[in-house]
Order: structure tokens, then sequence, then C-alpha cells
């Protein structure tokens, strides 16, 4: 698990937002509006649903009216496998040359490990729904802070 997200989580996670707040629809929602909606470039937009859809994260759609779908309710699929399917599992340290006992490295890899556990626990407790729902809050309080001249 990385202490800092990549750009390409980031956008994974705005794409799957987007597609959360269209669930209910059951629609398809196009690439093209994706990219616009949320400013993801549509070619580099294309390569991370494909991780997604490879991951059973996201459902795709051929035809006219095709696109993408979340392949389960919002509420059921957590932040820790969004990172996971992107990032791949890298909460590892590799012990390298000096992996024995004697050395320092076991005891920097220990905390290492139970920092990773710790995020992951955060990640694991929120789900895209969790999201959704931040991101409206916010959009509500901030439409209602109206300035008048």
């Amino acid at each position: 698990m990385p202490l800092k997200l990549s750009s390409k989580t980031q956008y994974a996670l705005l794409a799957l937002i987007e597609l959360a707040e269209k669930y209910a629809s059951d629609e398809p929602v196009q690439i093209q509006y994706l990219a616009t909606q949320q400013d993801i470039p549509d070619r580099y937009l294309e390569q991370l649903l494909a991780t997604l859809k490879r991951d059973k994260l996201v459902r795709s759609y051929r035809g006219p009216r095709g696109g993408y779908l979340l392949a389960r309710e919002p509420r059921t699929i957590t932040l820790l496998e969004i990172v996971k399917a992107m990032e791949g599992d890298s909460s590892q340290i590799s012990e390298g040359e000096n992996g024995s006992h004697k050395n320092a490295g076991t005891v920097v890899q220990d905390v290492w490990q139970e920092a990773c556990q710790a995020a992951n626990s955060v990640l694991e407790s929120y789900t895209l729904y969790d999201l959704v729902e931040k991101w409206n809050t916010k959009r509500q309080s901030h439409q209602s802070l109206m300035y008048y001249i």
C-alpha cells in the first residue's frame, strides 16, 4: 500500500465516483462523458477502465448506447479493493540482501507493515458510496455559500 496515491488511482477513483452516482439509473456511462466530467484524458481512462474491468469492479457494454457500469453496488466496493486493483499489493518492503534478523532493516519492515495494515484498515472501512455521500455533502455546502455584492 503506497502512502501516496498515484494519479492512476486518483483518476480511477474519480471515474468510479461518477459511475457510482449513475448506478441507480442502470444505464451504461460512456467514456467521453466520464472523461469530460472528471477532466481525464480519454485514452488514459480507457486503460484505467480496462484494469477495473479485469478486477471485476466495472462491466462494459458495446454498441452506440454502450459504456460502463459498476459491477456491484457502490456500498459493496471498498477503497481498498480499488487501490489494490490499480496499484497492486505493494505494501511489501523487500528484505533485499540484508534481510537477516541481525539487520535493523527487519525492524523498519515491521513498522512499515504496521503502517500499511493501519492504512488498509481505513481504506477497507470506506466504500464508493461513502465517497459519493462526502462529495454530495461538500457540493451542497459549497452551493449554499452565495456571495452577494
